[in-house]
């Protein structure tokens, strides 16, 4: 079994890990103190700018590429910590998202992940020429493929949210904002973590975590290594199996070198692996009527009665969680990279160079059709991503009249992308009533089609930024950034399998052709287009009080040009247009009594020109789709966040993070209409409407107890509970595609015994078991489908460090 062979290497890593820790500790003269200290462990530090302790702890950020203090930071953004993460037993991108509000990331598989902030960014499936509007990096490294953060998060220092446009010193893609990660550094003193935790339909996890000194003073390590498995949420009636599950598998290691007193090289190798019998989606009900009562012809039930299809399960229940298809399944993946850091300190300024190669291979399968029959017998487009990127900034050290940040950097990418999609012998009875069924068997039987999908991406970049300290009350930054950015793709489809259309008659030949070409038709283009764009930033700060600072900002933001590779509609371009961002800020963070109390609210407004949208669309009524990018003229996103924290000691802390999300298409007149619509018209005026997976309201409220238990031991308790108010996931507005509101209630109670070295807690995630969507789609055929929110988990986790 995979997940056996995962536990075996998870074995061989980790075996090491304690010994590694131990011979570090022999290094050591002196003792270690416990892995966090109780204030750390006690403080809620969830979404608020201030991530730190009852006991007024700061959290530091380097959300301007140095390090500072986050509530002296004049930008909206969330701070999620380590040990929150660990805490609250966040183990990746999804979960984390959930801390904060302003923030959606949704997951049909790995390539379709899309993320957006403050409802921009991305709001539908991927497409390979598409680049999110949200950055994301790790230690530095901007990820070309958001589908790469995708694997388990681990042995991480925190969790950066940078909410607004941040192009001028991310820079990449980023006019939505930015996810910034940062790992664990290696430790010259040593130290082990592990944990194992155990949990409903087999989820189980082990992570472990060594660091110490190689040579004291000079050269560090840290290991890392995590598996984790979870059964299927769904059944599969065709064969019993459990569909929806997942083992991944992570492995980093790190070296921190000190060849002298003013430089620091950290070098980072990383390896994730997933395997996943999935993705499936649940069956949650049949329309049979358009909006305005007409009949849907050649609807689900008939093409069931028709194929003499007998449905395993009740299709108006999603909830009894049982799918059926006959097609092979899997979202397989493969991450794993290396950068460098070097920081060599001039006395006055820093420079830094990061360098980064990744590579993010994805293998999937699916079953379009959603039935045991064999209509659609393979789908997928596998992808081989390829990525370097050099970086060299050169900052200011300390306070001074004037700081600043310059800096070059560059980016090379190229995605090899093979889409894979044939038919089988039920295609013509499922998706042609009318035609010629001798025929269209002969032509969609075994028909197979491959395209070779491969855009590349050089982007090259001259930034610098500078904050002018009036004052000490008043500071007034400014930047910019000019890119240049050039583009090129191929696309090559072609037939590679299906009866030999030669041997029928010459009027037989040209309908079969035209039946195949109704679907995937032989096409080969190539595309290029380059981008210039100046962008930057305006921002104004003024203390108000020590603890008090209010600011405002103006950012122009740009995402270069898109190519949009595959078959594409009439009148489309295979270019798509850059995207183009004006943003107004303005914000206040505060801190009173005696830092117990910590208030951050924010209020914004930004237009984009040009926004760039994946299209996802059946190719007439058959189980066949169309994919391709467009440009939406306007779209605006306007709204108020607010983060409050109250810690008055370390026995309680109560935090609360809301966010109200105007995001709509300003024009927007040629939409592609609702499936329940459509036979009205093919498109539809959207102007006005919400952008699709962005709710209008989210808030999330959480609190953490401590209570001490003799001298060194601790009983802990936290609830939390998200709550998101209805939005539309389709992008067409459909009525079968409106998610309900709906909030998740998160517990978990534990106890730490010897000064924190053991950990024993017990959790439930979603404890009143709400049902709820994260994803709906209808089909021209009537089909709804969505994807279920997971049901009540309870487990137990076990944590040791020293």
């Amino acid at each position: 079994m995979t997940s056996s062979r995962y536990r075996r290497r998870l074995l061989a890593a980790a075996a090491p890990l304690a010994l590694f820790a131990g011979e570090a500790q022999a290094q050591s003269a002196g003792t270690v103190a416990a892995a966090a200290s109780a204030t750390d462990e006690t403080a809620n530090d969830t979404t608020a700018d201030n991530d730190a302790g009852a006991q007024g702890t700061d959290i530091i950020v380097t959300a301007r590429r140095r390090e500072e203090r986050a509530q002296d930071v004049p930008i909206a953004l969330s701070v999620v910590s380590g040990d929150t993460i660990e805490r609250t037993g966040r183990t990746n991108l999804l979960q984390i998202a959930e801390l904060t509000p302003s923030l959606t990331i949704r997951s049909n598989n790995a390539r379709n992940t899309f993320a957006n902030i403050r409802g921009l960014g991305s709001n539908s499936d991927q497409n390979d020429g598409l680049e999110v509007g949200v950055g994301f990096y790790v230690d530095d490294v901007y990820y070309g493929r958001i589908g790469a953060s995708q694997f388990d998060l681990i042995d991480l220092d925190r969790v950066e949210v940078l909410r607004g446009p941040q192009g001028t010193l991310f820079g990449k893609n980023t006019t939505a904002g930015a996810i910034n990660i940062t790992t664990r550094a290696p430790s010259f003193d040593p130290e082990f973590r592990a944990e194992a935790s155990l949990g409903e339909r087999g989820y189980h996890q082990v992570r472990a975590s060594a660091s110490g000194a190689l040579i004291a003073d000079k050269v560090a390590a840290r290991l890392t290594v995590s598996d984790t498995h979870s059964d299927g949420l769904l059944r599969n009636a065709y064969n019993g199996r459990d569909v929806n599950d997942f083992d991944n598998f992570t492995a980093r290691g790190q070296l921190l070198i000190k060849p002298a007193d003013t430089i620091t090289v950290r070098l980072i190798g990383d390896y994730s692996k997933q395997t996943s019998y999935s993705r499936a989606s649940s069956i949650v009900g049949v329309f049979t009527k358009y909006a305005n009562g007409a009949t849907v012809s050649n609807n689900f039930y008939d093409r069931v009665a028709r194929a003499g299809y007998v449905l395993p399960y009740d299709p108006n229940d999603p909830f009894a969680k049982v799918v059926d298809f006959d097609a092979n399944v899997q979202a397989n993946m493969e991450g794993y990279g290396g950068s460098a850091k070097v920081d060599w300190d001039l006395g006055g300024a820093t420079v830094t160079s990061v360098t980064a190669y990744r590579w993010w291979d994805w293998y999937p399968l699916n079953d379009q059709d959603n039935t045991s029959l064999s209509i659609n017998i393979r789908g997928g487009t596998t992808n081989w991503q390829r990525q370097f990127s050099q970086e060299l900034r050169l900052s200011s050290n300390g306070t001074r009249a004037i700081d600043y940040t310059v800096g070059l950097y560059y980016f090379w990418q190229v995605i090899h992308g093979l889409g894979q999609y044939q038919l089988g012998p039920q295609y013509a009875v499922w998706n042609n009533p009318s035609a010629n069924r001798t025929l269209a068997n002969y032509a969609y039987t075994n028909f197979e089609s491959d395209s070779i999908i491969e855009p590349r991406t050089k982007s090259y970049a001259a930034f610098g930024q500078a904050t002018w300290n009036i004052s000490d009350a008043l500071k007034l930054t400014a930047g910019l950034r000019f890119t240049h950015e050039d583009k090129t793709g191929l696309f090559d489809q072609k037939t590679v399998a299906g009866n030999d259309l030669s041997l029928l008659s010459t009027a037989d030949r040209a309908t079969a052709q035209g039946l195949r070409d109704a679907l995937y038709p032989v096409v080969r283009y190539t595309v290029a287009t380059s981008d210039d764009k100046l962008t930057g930033q305006i921002n104004l700060a003024y203390k108000l009080a020590p603890d008090v600072l209010a600011y405002a900002s103006y950012s122009r933001g740009s995402k270069s040009g898109g190519i949009s590779l595959g078959t594409l509609p009439a009148g489309v371009s295979p270019v798509v247009r850059p995207e183009t961002v004006n943003a107004w800020e303005v914000g206040l963070k505060s801190q009173f009594w005696d830092r117990k109390v910590t208030f951050n609210t924010a209020a914004f407004w930004t237009d984009v020109e040009n926004y760039q949208a994946a299209i996802t669309e059946n190719i007439g009524n058959t189980t066949s789709f169309r994919r391709y990018i467009s440009n939406i003229p306007g779209v605006r996103s306007r709204g108020l966040e607010g983060d409050l924290t109250i810690a008055p000691s370390r026995a309680i802390s109560f935090t609360a993070s809301a966010a109200y999300i105007d995001a709509t298409y300003k024009r927007y007149t040629n939409a592609q209409n609702a499936p329940d619509r459509r036979n009205v018209s093919e498109i539809q005026d959207l102007s006005g409407q919400s952008l699709a997976n962005s709710p209008k309201f989210v808030y999330t409220l959480a609190t953490d107890l401590t209570q001490p238990i003799g001298d060194d031991d601790e009983a802990y308790a936290r609830v939390d509970y998200t709550h998101r108010s209805s939005y539309d996931t389709s992008g067409s507005w459909s009525q079968y595609t409106l998610i309900q509101p709906y909030g998740v209630l998160n517990a978990r109670i534990g106890f730490r015994i010897s000064d924190g070295k053991f950990d024993l807690s017990f959790w439930a995630r979603n404890l009143l078991n709400e049902k709820y969507f994260t994803a709906l789609s209808a089909a021209n055929n009537g089909l709804i489908t969505g994807n279920i929110g997971d049901p009540r988990t309870l487990g137990a986790t076990f944590r040791t460090s020293f």
